[in-house]
């Protein structure tokens, strides 16, 4: 394990990469400035439904020059990994949700409450498609969200938290037509039809400064993502673990791995047809379980329908995209983190108002039953 000293004094002499050469092995959070016409993707979940502690579920951060930050899924047990990434979640109030699926949007209520508590100031923003009936859609996951934690809620407006960074501000969209759903400061995301189980399912682009990346979620192979996908700097799609895998490794009857391997999910040799449609600079292959005795398999079947550049993505990867070149190595992620400090202007927490007020105002008789009946008394 490395010296905390050295990792220390790194993080106190960030560097800005002028070129391919610049960039270490291995990207150290903080250790480096991101340029101003530069990409940052950070995958901070790549496996499946089932997490573990090597992947968790499906997530991707990526960072941009101009300073804008943007979730595209944050799947169960994804905000760990978000965490040794340092970055303010100031920056990072915005998501983008393929699909509801627990392993794509599992972890919105830790970095809605979480951030909050670890002083995002602004409301959490969550894009997300629409389903075919209201109860079905991001609106109504959002809604229940909020109602579900509402307990939670109050009580850290009662300790003096800022009321407005407790929201969540939902931005639904019709998942049926492909159109740009963001458009602010040189950042176009447009949204599109994905095929997985149920109506509702989208993929994303992003088009920043002449770069792109293109995220499939969870999707058969169609045609709306080869139209979208074409040229693109950074292009993920699923690569499902193969149908022998899902049978032996999980145990699945064979009829219902054919089905979910290469219906609901894309097969590793379908996702190489879809690379070699679409042609991206580098094609990045997730959404399974990235060990010695799988990796091969999945790789040698994408391989035996694309021959372009391939990873096989996993957690904590990075990729620093320019105009020029697409740089991709390792995290060294650190696990005893604290949350940065957001990046504005702080706001004053008045918690001996709250408390005093809004907090006990509802029965305060009944609040100093309570404390007379079982608080502590130190000196």
């Amino acid at each position: 394990m490395e010296d905390k000293d050295i990792t220390r004094r790194k993080i106190e002499k960030a560097t800005q990469p002028k070129s391919y050469e610049d960039y270490r092995d291995h990207y150290y959070p903080k250790t480096e400035i991101l340029g101003d016409e530069e990409m940052r993707i950070t995958a901070l979940g790549t496996g499946m439904p089932n997490l573990r502690p090597s992947q968790a579920s499906a997530a991707w951060l990526v960072e941009l020059g101009n300073g804008d930050t943007f979730f595209f899924d944050i799947g169960t047990g994804a905000i760990a990994g978000f965490a040794s990434t340092m970055v303010s979640y100031n920056r990072a109030n915005k998501v983008f949700l393929s699909h509801l699926h627990s392993d794509h949007c599992g972890d919105v209520p830790a970095l809605w409450i979480g951030g909050w508590v670890a002083a995002r100031q602004i409301p959490l923003q969550v894009w997300g498609p629409s389903g075919d009936k209201p109860e079905l859609g991001t609106k109504h996951f959002i809604d229940r969200i909020r109602e579900a934690y509402r307990w939670d809620i109050e009580s850290r407006k009662v300790a003096g938290l800022p009321a407005a960074a407790g929201d969540i501000e939902v931005h639904e969209f019709d998942y049926s037509t492909p159109g740009v759903v963001y458009e602010e400061n040189g950042v176009t995301i447009t949204a599109f039809p994905a095929i997985h189980i149920l109506d509702g399912p989208v993929s994303y682009r992003l088009d920043w400064n002449g770069m792109s990346f293109v995220y499939s979620g969870d999707t058969h192979p169609n045609k709306w993502f080869v139209e979208h996908g074409q040229n693109a700097d950074v292009l993920v799609h699923e690569s499902f673990v193969t149908v022998d895998q899902l049978v032996e490794k999980q145990g699945f009857p064979r009829d219902l791995a054919v089905n979910v391997g290469t219906q609901v999910h894309t097969s590793p040799a379908h996702c190489g047809e879809v690379f070699s449609l679409t042609k991206p600079k580098l094609a990045v292959g997730y959404h399974f379980f990235n060990d010695w005795d799988t990796a091969p398999e999945i790789r040698d079947e994408i391989k035996s329908t694309y021959d372009g550049p391939l990873v096989l993505a996993t957690d904590d990867m990075v990729f620093n995209v320019t105009k020029g070149y697409i740089k991709t190595r390792m995290m060294v992620a650190a696990e005893d983190v604290w949350p940065p400090e957001s990046a504005g202007e702080a706001q004053e927490r008045d918690a001996a108002a709250h408390f005093g007020g809004r907090g006990w105002r509802t029965d305060p008789e009944k609040m100093a039953e309570w404390l007379a009946e079982g608080s502590l008394e130190f000196d």
